[in-house]
């Protein structure tokens, strides 16, 4: 006999998230999205003529975005007039 489902388990997430659900984890305005994907400038996935997100799509976003700090130019020190 199977076992009930344990209540406690935290939800699965989904296999693809859908423009709107994405848009909201990236915290992004959705046109963005879809202005990248339409472009392929972005990892997405289409399933028939519908607009997906993998999870890994989404990773690839966030990566590709990241940025490493700019190394800020020494300073000199001011010149002495003699």
């Amino acid at each position: 006999m199977p076992s009930p489902p344990d209540a406690s388990r935290e939800p699965t997430p989904p296999l693809l998230y859908t423009v709107q659900q994405a848009a909201e984890l990236l915290q992004v305005p959705i046109s963005w999205l879809r202005k990248k994907a339409a472009a392929r400038a972005i990892p997405c996935t289409f399933v028939g003529k519908h607009l997906r997100f993998s999870h890994a799509d989404l990773d690839a976003i966030v990566a590709s975005g990241a940025q490493t700090p700019a190394a800020r130019p020494r300073r000199s020190a001011p010149r002495r007039q003699p």
